[in-house]
Order: structure tokens, then sequence, then C-alpha cells
């Protein structure tokens, strides 16, 4: 039966074997990073995990360090790698280290935690992953209200490997078409509910 120990194995060995399978590429990818934005090579960001808690998420950095809006402070060599979804790889790490999985919902800034509704909180029930359902259905093009409804939908179903191993595939597929990386009229993807007030009452 597949569950949670067979996801979690799935995970492992997933996560191991495309390391050792990409490490070329990432090394290519992290000196492309160096020459073109210099130092750091990784972008560090603290997200929610399993149940909110903090991790600190690492992917290869895309954008110029700095004040200004994304579309200014994203390079050329950013596009492509987001296009591709090539600067995600290092989160394979946390795969290995359990913070993350192959296959759930994405992992959103901490910030972002009293913005949902109790509804699309539920996407935090299982661990973020490297691929989600939201991903598979269109990555950023997707509006906010469907791509979370999408993630609690995945966490609220029985864990399943052909499910995974289906959204894992599609992911890929639209990932190396380079279609949804962008949100329609934005150069990334806009923050979920801008205008929500979280200063405390």
């Amino acid at each position: 039966m597949y569950g949670r120990f067979g996801k979690r194995a799935l995970d492992i060995a997933g996560a191991a074997a495309l390391l050792v399978a990409l490490a070329p590429l990432m090394v290519a990818v992290a000196i492309s990073v160096r020459v073109a934005l210099g130092r750091p090579v990784l972008f560090r960001q603290r997200r929610a995990g399993r149940g909110g808690k903090p991790f600190t998420l690492v992917k290869f950095r895309t954008m110029h360090e700095g004040p200004g809006e994304d579309a200014a402070r994203l390079t050329r060599l950013g596009r492509l790698l987001r296009r591709c979804a090539l600067d995600e790889l290092p989160q394979l790490v946390h795969v290995l280290r359990g913070e993350m999985s192959l296959v759930g919902p994405r992992p959103l800034p901490m910030d972002y935690l009293p913005r949902y509704t109790p509804g699309e909180a539920r996407r935090l029930l299982v661990r973020p992953g490297l691929a989600g359902a939201a991903q598979a259905a269109g990555r950023n093009a997707v509006p906010w209200p469907e791509r979370l409804a999408i993630d609690a939908a995945y966490a609220d179903a029985a864990p399943r490997v052909m499910r995974d191993l289906g959204l894992l595939l599609r992911c890929a597929v639209i990932a190396l078409s380079g279609r949804g990386a962008t949100a329609p009229g934005h150069a990334t993807m806009p923050a979920l509910r801008d205008d929500f007030d979280i200063t405390p009452g």
C-alpha cells in the first residue's frame, strides 16, 4: 500500500536519483548564475511547510538583488530558468531532508498564512512539493483561488502512487514546454491578495 510511508520512500529514492542524474545540469546552471549575477548563486526565503512550519527554501537566483519590481530585476537568464523550472532543482535537497515531497502543493511565503480561507489552509496538511496538482493544471497561469482549491483537494485525497507519478510527468512536460511560467500580465506571479490586511488588530 502506498500511503504515507510509501510516498516518503518514493520521495527519497526519486530525489536521490534525480540529484545524481541532474548533477551536471545543476553545476552548469550554478556557473551560469554566478557569471550572470555574481554571488550568491542561491536565493533563500522562509516558506511554510507542512502544518505551516517554516523552513528556508533554496533555489537558483533569477533576479538582481535590491529594490524594484520583479519585471525590472528579472534577468534574461532568470526568465529561461523559470520558464523551464530549472531554478527549482536545488529543492531536491529539501525532499531528501523531509521538508518537501516530490509531489504536493508548492511552498508559499510565510506571510501568506493568514490570507488563506479555512478551506485553502487545508493545503498545509501535507508536505509541500517540488511539483503539484496546481502546477500540472497550468503553473502560474492558474489564478490564485483555483490554484489553492486544487492544492486543498490534493491534500484531502488519499495518497496514490499512480496519481503522483502522473502529476510528476505532467509537470515535467509543462516545464519543458515553458508554459505557465508567468501569470498573464505579470513578470512572475502576483502576490496572494495584495490588499489583505495582516496588521494585528
